[in-house]
């Protein structure tokens, strides 16, 4: 375990640099030049040649890019990701306050989709071809099916339509005050969390069937264990592998989701100020936000790892 641990841990630092050289390249091959964008919306598009060398001396573009990038990684290490060219103010000063609120959307999503879709597979998987069964299959259907933007609208519609109700907007931090934070936060979690409902009770439905056709289950069945013992203690605990491989994957893939959530609600997180950037080319603020989220995304899937080598001793580097 300890070899493996150090093996995994060693396959994390150079991902992370591969992760930020991949943005910090591909944010100067996009077209668009930031000094530009920001003269042409201060200045209303009265500028001079002049002024645009002077402000792009200012924001460095007009520098080698591996002497770009060294100086932005130096920042980097130290948790400074350089100054926004449109807010113009350090970058984690913008997103301190935005960061936590993204991770509390996900993280409620996740658990939402977690605490539905794997009762759900479950039982779908003991009672096949039942009506359960029968439900559970066409909420995955569609649940997959439906893009994540289309159910957050549909729940706003169904929201005004029947209740003439809308969460209220902005955002109060859950130690300040839980039950509006639980109002602003609950239906956006939902509308995120609706695929991954329904593809993690898919992956939970399939592994279980496997799992219960397997020799053990019937000798623990026959060592007089009850049901509800043998689907917990020997099902749902040998099925746990490939419903933790589908969950840090779509744990993940929510970061990506939350950008246009944050935008449909007005969750003041991450999402809206990337948005915001992409209008702005503040390509700072931009790769900020990427780096942020793939770093999150790439010790996700190491701690997943880890969680393997402790589940499953069997599971090694070769």
């Amino acid at each position: 375990m300890q070899q493996y641990t150090i093996k995994r841990v060693g396959l994390f630092i150079p991902t992370v640099l591969l992760v930020t050289v991949l943005v910090f390249v591909l944010m100067r091959w996009i077209p668009g030049d930031p000094a530009l964008a920001i003269l042409e919306d201060e200045g209303g598009g009265s500028y001079t040649q002049e002024d645009l060398a002077r402000l792009r001396h200012e924001i460095g573009t007009d520098r080698p890019i591996v002497v770009q990038y060294v100086n932005w990684m130096s920042g980097v290490v130290q948790g400074d990701f350089g100054d926004s060219l449109w807010f113009r103010a350090p970058v984690m000063g913008e997103l301190k306050d935005r960061i936590p609120v993204t991770v509390e959307l996900a993280i409620f999503a996740m658990a939402l989709a977690m605490v539905v879709a794997i009762p759900l597979g479950v039982v779908s998987a003991i009672k096949p071809n039942s009506a359960i069964d029968y439900g559970a299959r066409v909420f995955t259907l569609a649940g997959i099916a439906l893009p994540t933007f289309f159910t957050a609208i549909l729940i706003i519609l169904f929201l005004v339509r029947l209740f003439n109700w809308l969460p209220p907007l902005g955002y109060e931090k859950v130690w300040v005050d839980p039950m509006s934070n639980l109002q602003q936060m609950l239906f956006p979690a939902l509308a995120l969390a609706g695929y991954d409902m329904a593809f993690i009770a898919k992956v939970t439905r399939s592994a279980m069937m496997e799992i219960l056709r397997e020799d053990y289950m019937r000798t623990a069945r026959s060592k007089g264990l009850t049901e509800r013992m043998v689907l917990a203690r020997h099902g749902l605990k040998n099925a746990f592998l490939p419903i933790l491989t589908i969950s840090g994957w779509q744990f993940g893939r929510l970061f990506g989701g939350t950008i246009i959530i944050e935008t449909i609600f007005l969750v003041p997180g991450m999402g809206r100020i990337l948005i915001e950037s992409i209008g702005h080319r503040d390509y700072v603020m931009i790769q900020a936000v990427v780096v942020i989220i793939g770093l999150s995304i790439v010790t996700i899937n190491l701690l997943i790892d880890l969680l393997y080598g402790w589940l499953d001793p069997r599971i090694r580097f070769a």
